[in-house]
């Protein structure tokens, strides 16, 4: 049986909304178990008795790694919180994977320093899946932060790494891989992504070139490569972006006069579908790729949607073995 390990207590609605998802995806996994770790009675309250079994566990924590906490302090100091207790079953072969909705950088320390680099791995890379708008598939972008600072080998494993994640988990052939930049040809950008720009070129990556910030969304690309510090910039820019447009749009409509919630109405599919195109909880979260197991980063503002998705994408990442492929593959570079 496949085993997730759940921090259950990190995020703005944990525990409930994590429990909410649990309960749901139980039901339609039944080849998996997942074991929630953090506060006992909390948990137990929001757990049916009859819901605890074989496939649903409770492991009692009593720390919490909060968003202001500096990460690698964190995981050093609070030995048992939720998610270091979780990441410590997983190093432990206890659980297969790990996943929260907790602080970002101390669930990378954890990654890394708890449950390992993969050997031949140099540097981890956090990648989320985006939408375009001509496609439901949507896009992959490596790293979104996890690394300030990026050599032309970093951008190549991850590209490679996220090439065989498109194609094994999100069923794309032949991925397009791309390399986010300032311009188009291939003299553009600074010595790293020049020298990254040849490295891409001379794989056996289906590379297509560079691609601009602005055309990202147009679905021209199945993986763009970045390095982290703008991969975490431009990641921002379109949460940010996104959130204003709608804001504006739903303000727009709704404090409008007859004629302006008249028109609203009658573009009310169109809008339902627009919402729908966009909708990036269907997507699961943010996978970090190049350690030993499977761990994943849910939006922390996350209600039980987007994070039902994400234990249907981690459940399918350990049941591909995707891993263990990576294992294989760079141990032998």
């Amino acid at each position: 049986m496949r085993t997730i390990a759940i921090d259950a207590m990190g995020g703005d609605n944990a525990p409930e909304a994590i429990v909410e998802a649990v309960l749901k995806a139980k039901d339609e996994m039944p080849e998996t178990k997942f074991l929630l770790f953090g506060d006992k009675e909390q948990l137990r309250n929001l757990i049916p008795a009859d819901r605890i079994n074989d496939q649903l566990g409770v492991v009692a924590t009593t720390e919490v790694i909060a968003d202001e906490d500096e990460p690698v302090k964190a995981i050093r100091r609070k030995k048992d919180s939720s998610m270091v207790v979780a990441a410590n079953f997983v190093k432990e072969g206890k659980a297969d994977a790990l996943l929260s909705l907790g602080n970002t950088g101390a669930l990378l320390a954890c990654g890394i320093f708890i449950i390992g680099r993969i050997k031949g791995i140099t540097r981890p890379g956090l990648m989320p899946t985006l939408p375009v708008q001509n496609s439901d598939d949507g896009f992959n972008m490596v790293d979104v932060g996890a690394n300030a600072k990026s050599k032309p080998e970093y951008l190549l494993q991850w590209a490679e790494m996220a090439s065989y994640y498109a194609e094994k988990i999100r069923g794309i052939q032949t991925p397009r891989i791309m390399l986010l930049n300032n311009g188009s040809e291939s003299d553009k950008g600074d010595e790293v992504h020049q020298a990254a720009y040849e490295l891409l070129k001379d794989s056996n990556l289906n590379f297509q070139g560079n691609i601009e910030g602005n055309e990202l969304l147009l679905g021209k690309a199945d993986v763009v490569v970045t390095d982290g510090f703008t991969g975490n910039a431009v990641l921002k820019n379109i949460e940010g972006t996104s959130s204003v447009i709608l804001h504006l749009l739903k303000d727009s409509l709704l404090n409008g006069g007859v004629m302006t919630k008249l028109g609203a109405l009658m573009v009310k599919g169109s809008l339902s579908s627009l919402k729908s195109k966009f909708d990036t909880a269907k997507y699961g979260g943010a996978v970090l790729l190049g350690v030993n197991a499977p761990v994943v980063k849910t939006h922390g503002r996350s209600n039980e949607r987007p994070i039902y998705f994400t234990l249907k994408q981690v459940d399918k990442m350990i049941k591909e073995n995707l891993v263990q492929d990576f294992k294989d593959e760079f141990a032998t570079k």
